[in-house]
């Protein structure tokens, strides 16, 4: 359980790291929202870039949620259900099917 919240919080570091040194280059490239990405852009993405991607939705979604409470062995599960489910649906937007098996 441990090392589950260590690869949370290291995505969740590694996801603000990545977000304050690219917002340079996402100006450069235009503005993208969230809509825009695909399961199948998720699933592209290997190691630490795939994992901060899927830390980056569940951490979306409970914000849009209001709460600020999570249990880090359903963000497991979850997570393991939406890698399953965007394997089975690449063109299914990712928050849609991050949406999807958090219900």
């Amino acid at each position: 359980m441990n090392a589950m919240r260590t690869t949370i919080l290291a995505a969740s570091v590694a996801f603000a790291g990545a977000f304050a040194t690219g917002s340079a280059s996402a100006q450069v490239q235009g503005e993208r929202s969230i809509e825009q990405y695909s399961c199948k852009d998720v699933m592209r993405d290997s190691g630490s870039g795939r994992e901060v991607a899927i830390a980056f939705l569940h951490g979306f979604l409970l914000g849009k949620s209001g709460s600020s409470k999570f249990d880090v062995e359903i963000l497991s599960k979850q997570t393991d259900a939406f890698i399953d489910r965007c394997l089975s649906n690449p063109d299914e937007k990712a928050s849609d099917a991050m949406l999807k098996v958090k219900n």
